[in-house]
């Protein structure tokens, strides 16, 4: 029969050493085997929990034997047991004989700051004699504090791992990092992690959740170096550097009084190093006091500089992903807007224009203003501008640049060939201060590398001026210049073309008598080629006059010249030979005796001379090749003139026959090139031979000579829509007046 817990104890207290010989084996052979066992064992004694014996893991897990010693209640020991209910439940297994398993149980050991944390497997067991009464308690247990941190270690990486596979921003992640090494810390760590910057000279503040702001901001930018505390040290030496006392390291010489000021005695710095062994920064673990590092926390600071190692370089991989991409972005940005600024450039083949356009161009895009100047007779002529307001513009214009005045930028670049930068306003006279001016970029406009203009962008208030807006305003500035250029050349070429198409015309239609004369001639293209079509009437030596009008093939230069060739030839032997068909062979034999420089293109010419009578004309005409004329008659009937004849410039004798006409008083004679029939509508279909005749035939009875022209463009105009042309188109029209009606003005 079992005593009652009072009765125990009260034998316990008197004869504590007096024990049954089967429980005392017992204990031995625990205690024997527990000495150099890592298991934690210790026997109590008594309702007070006195400590009888311990093994040396005991011993060592309360603080070691200058704080525990046997013969004293264990509470009075250590009085953090009591504070964390431990005691309670010896005084439970003590009264009630039944045993206590934990399993992982959190205890905190030591007391105030040398307090730490543990985590235990242990059981609580009743020691009872011989008649089975509870004489004490008897601890058994494990430590599994190492097994505890390393599960938390291992959740810990691993939510880190995939933040950084999340992408999770780098600063999340070391700081998360930072924190839950100090949480895993058995005592209180200080975490820092530094960054290198790229070229690995300095490192910046990357995470120090616990450090104080002073601190951080401190060693933020030292220099990676020998000597420099310990992060600056390992991060040059690229191996761990472990300072066990700031006070007394020499590393931290320049740093002491900030680290005293921090609270800071000891710091083990490992550096964070790339796959390819570049530095990426550091890693460190303060301490308030100053200690070696054990094998566990060199073990943590390798795996957590390893970690911060992959999301440094994810982090820098993501970086340069993004970095390509905004430059990708940036320059399909720019090549878009400089094929827009190309075809804006190009729009107007005027160079005035052109630098209109550039300046539009310039804002916002580029600069809050511009403002294109140009070089004209040893002056500057400001030949453009451009900004929000149209005040601001006005403005901008009224400041025109002297050409040689060494204050201004203007004249400067336009000296020197090269780009001019400032960030303040120009220095020459100007509005600057009205339109808010901060800064400017002046950039030559050169033509062959002379300047001849400049394109200035000025900039207001706050801007960014760096070497990719400098390069795109200097690379749009070579498109404007290279495209004023070819406006200009298009320009001199156009008026070229002009005048020598001119000289090639008849600048005024003479008065020929009883006959009315209507011309009309339009050029294809855009009037930089010179045509293929040429007219003349010119009186002979007899009272005659003379016509033609033919069509050379091709165009531009060499077409001139041929042209010159037949109406010269013409105008030279009509009045030396008999009539129409000796000109017409005259013509030929100058076109086949032409140098190959200055063309082998055939002719179609119309050749004609005719006399004024009573009655009307007489004309005499040669077709040589060419469209069939038109005889518009009284009847407003419109019949074709078929003169057969060759055309000019094949075979050396080619076969014409002379034919013969008499125009009535208010009867045409209409000669055309084939521009006007060959003359397509949007489906492709051609004007024709008899919609031109129709269109001759609608001319009312007694019209005038330029009434039939009119009639004939007005139908073209309204077959075409307005397309353009593909042929010179010429007409000639030649009417006989009525010799009996009052002349105009009579």
């Amino acid at each position: 029969m079992k005593r009652v817990p009072g009765q125990q104890v009260a034998q316990a207290a008197a004869a504590p050493s007096k024990h049954t010989t089967a429980e005392a084996g017992a204990d031995d052979d625990l205690r024997v085997l527990s000495v150099e066992s890592p298991a934690i064992f210790a026997c109590l004694a008594g309702p007070a929990h006195m400590l009888e014996t311990a093994n040396e893991a005991f011993f060592a897990l309360a603080g070691g034997k200058a704080r525990v010693s046997t013969g004293l209640p264990l509470g009075q020991l250590m009085p953090e047991l009591v504070e964390q209910g431990f005691i309670a439940l010896l005084d439970g297994v003590y009264r009630t004989g039944q045993a206590h398993t934990g399993r992982d149980v959190r205890m905190m050991l030591g007391e105030k700051t040398n307090a730490h944390e543990g985590f235990f497997d242990f059981t609580y067991e009743p020691r009872l004699d011989s008649g089975g009464n509870v004489m004490g308690v008897r601890m058994i247990g494990v430590e599994t504090t190492q097994v505890k941190h390393a599960q938390r270690l291992t959740t810990e990486h691993r939510a880190l791992l995939e933040q950084i596979a999340r992408q999770v921003p780098l600063t999340e992640v070391l700081e998360g990092m930072a924190r839950a090494i100090e949480d895993l810390a058995p005592e209180e760590v200080l975490v820092s992690v530094l960054l290198a910057d790229a070229d690995g000279r300095h490192l910046r503040h990357g995470a120090a959740p616990s450090l104080p702001d002073f601190y951080n901001q401190a060693i933020d930018g030292i220099a990676t170096g020998e000597g420099v505390g310990s992060c600056g040290t390992a991060a040059h030496r690229r191996r761990p550097v472990s300072v066990t006392d700031i006070a007394t390291d020499p590393f931290w010489n320049d740093f002491r009084l900030l680290a005293d000021k921090a609270g800071l005695a000891a710091c083990w710095s490992t550096p964070i190093l790339a796959r390819d062994g570049a530095l990426l920064g550091t890693f460190a673990m303060y301490h308030r006091q100053p200690r070696e590092p054990q094998k566990a926390d060199l073990a943590l600071a390798r795996v957590f500089a390893d970690t911060a190692a992959l999301a440094i370089e994810r982090h820098q991989a993501e970086q340069a992903r993004t970095q390509a991409e905004a430059r990708e972005d940036a320059a399909r940005k720019d090549l878009a807007f400089l094929l827009e600024a190309s075809t804006a450039l190009t729009t107007d083949l005027s160079i005035s224009q052109t630098l209109s356009h550039l300046a539009a161009l310039c804002v916002p895009r580029l600069a809050a203003l511009c403002a294109v100047d140009v070089v004209e007779g040893g002056q500057i002529r400001r030949i453009a501008t451009a900004a929000p307001t149209q005040a601001q513009q006005d403005l901008l214009a009224s400041c025109i640049p002297v050409f040689d005045a060494v204050d201004d930028a203007v004249a400067r670049v336009l000296k020197s060939g090269t780009s001019e930068i400032a960030r303040r306003p120009p220095t020459g006279p100007g509005p600057w201060h009205d339109l808010g001016v901060t800064g400017y970029l002046c950039v030559p406009l050169a033509d062959r590398n002379t300047p001849f203009g400049t394109v200035s962008l000025l900039f207001t208030g706050e801007y960014t001026l760096d070497g990719h807006a400098i390069a795109l305003a200097e690379e749009l500035a070579q498109r404007a210049a290279l495209a004023a250029r070819n406006a200009r050349q298009y320009t001199h070429r156009q008026a070229l073309a002009r005048d020598l198409q001119a000289g090639l015309l008849l600048p005024d239609l003479p008065a020929v008598p009883g006959t009315e004369v209507a011309t009309y001639y339009h050029p294809a293209g855009e009037g930089l080629e010179i045509g293929g079509d040429f007219y003349d009437v010119f009186p002979l030596d007899d009272g005659r006059w003379a016509f033609l009008l033919g069509d050379v093939c091709g165009r531009g230069a060499i077409a001139a010249t041929t042209t010159a060739l037949v109406r010269h030839t013409a105008r030279a032997v009509a009045p030396l030979l008999g009539g129409p068909a000796d000109v017409v062979k005259a013509v030929n034999r100058a076109l086949a005796a032409r140098p190959s420089s200055h063309g082998t293109g055939f002719v179609t010419l119309v050749y004609g001379q005719l006399t004024s009578t009573l009655t009307g004309l007489d004309i005499e005409l040669v077709r040589a090749g060419h469209t069939q004329p038109l005889h518009l008659d009284t009847h407003r009937d419109a019949w074709p003139v078929d003169a057969p004849g060759i055309l000019l410039g094949v075979v050396p004798d080619p076969a014409v026959t002379p034919y013969h006409l008499h125009l009535k008083p208010h009867e045409s004679l209409v000669i055309y090139t084939d521009g006007i029939t060959e003359a397509r509508d949007q489906n492709g279909e051609l004007f024709g031979d008899d919609r031109l005749a129709a269109a001759v035939a609608r001319t009312p009875d007694g019209s005038a000579a330029q009434h039939v022209i009119d009639q004939v463009t007005q139908a073209l105009a309204a077959f075409t829509g307005g397309l353009s042309i593909d042929d010179d188109q010429a007409i000639l029209v030649l009417a006989a007046t009525d010799p009996t009606a009052t002349p105009p003005g009579a």
